[in-house]
């Protein structure tokens, strides 16, 4: 899970840098190009850390770089450090949005399946695995919070068919667990049925967060790790994105039928 003394000591930092130059929230906001509300969300753990916004606080309050390195800190807690905000954004968020064009989302794998996905990078030592495990087995919590986000996930029918015998036991074990999630008041599953051949979101995996002051942040999935979404254009495109790919899945109670007969077909 993503490490919260080290998110929460970059806030703190940034308030205390912030009284010290003797700026208002509004003053300072002006000078990052924030408004005042934003950056008292940001200090209050209400709106999720942003890259731009460290590095021109940085620059405005000379920290020499200060609040950008405590943000590196998360490489040392085995995260990279372009995914703690989303991380970051991932737990403050009231909403989350996920797709995958080949594997069930990492929210939703079981530990056996997230163990096997993980294995197939043969550049990781079992240790490693195991940490990656760990660690996303943790992050799934947020999903059991008191208050959990309202998570919608978008998942291929395909994913769910595409395995050989020896995986079969796996597959029924995960299509359980999807399916009594799927049943869950805050989580939705949606499938996309394997009749629908071509659609825009097999471009690539992204998954979306709305945050408490209502605005969004996203995440893109790639070879070689990953990219935070935060510019509004390109905020604009996976929304549109979004829209376009749950528009080809079934309802969520068509979904759960359909994993119902898919699990039946692995048993």
């Amino acid at each position: 899970m993503e490490s919260e003394p080290t998110t929460d000591l970059i806030r703190a930092q940034l308030r205390r840098l912030r009284l010290k130059a003797e700026l208002s929230q509004e003053e300072f906001g002006k000078l990052v190009h924030f408004s005042g509300s934003q950056v008292s969300a940001v200090e209050l753990g209400q709106r999720p850390l942003d890259r731009f916004f460290l590095k021109r606080a940085d620059e405005v309050l000379a920290t020499g770089g200060l609040l950008t390195s405590l943000l590196k800190l998360a490489e040392r807690a085995g995260q990279p450090s372009w995914f703690l905000p989303w991380l970051d954004a991932m737990r403050q968020a009231q909403q989350l949005r996920c797709y995958h064009p080949s594997l069930v989302h990492g929210l939703l794998q079981t530990e056996n399946y997230a163990r096997a996905v993980i294995r197939t990078d043969p550049m990781i030592s079992d240790d490693e695995v195991e940490k990656r495990v760990s660690a996303r087995m943790d992050r799934q919590s947020i999903l059991f919070d008191p208050d959990p986000p309202l998570y919608v996930a978008v998942i291929e029918e395909a994913a769910l068919r595409r395995a050989d015998e020896g995986f079969r036991g796996l597959m029924v074990e995960q299509i359980t667990h999807l399916i009594e999630s799927a049943q869950r008041p805050r989580i939705h599953v949606h499938l996309v049925p394997t009749t629908i051949a071509l659609h825009t979101g097999l471009a690539g995996p992204f998954s979306l967060a709305r945050c408490r002051d209502g605005g969004w942040i996203g995440s893109q999935e790639t070879q070689l790790g990953g990219d935070v979404v935060d510019k509004d254009e390109d905020l604009a495109t996976l929304l549109a994105t979004w829209e376009s790919v749950r528009s080809e899945a079934l309802s969520r109670q068509q979904s759960i039928d359909l994993m119902k007969e898919v699990m039946t077909s692995w048993s």
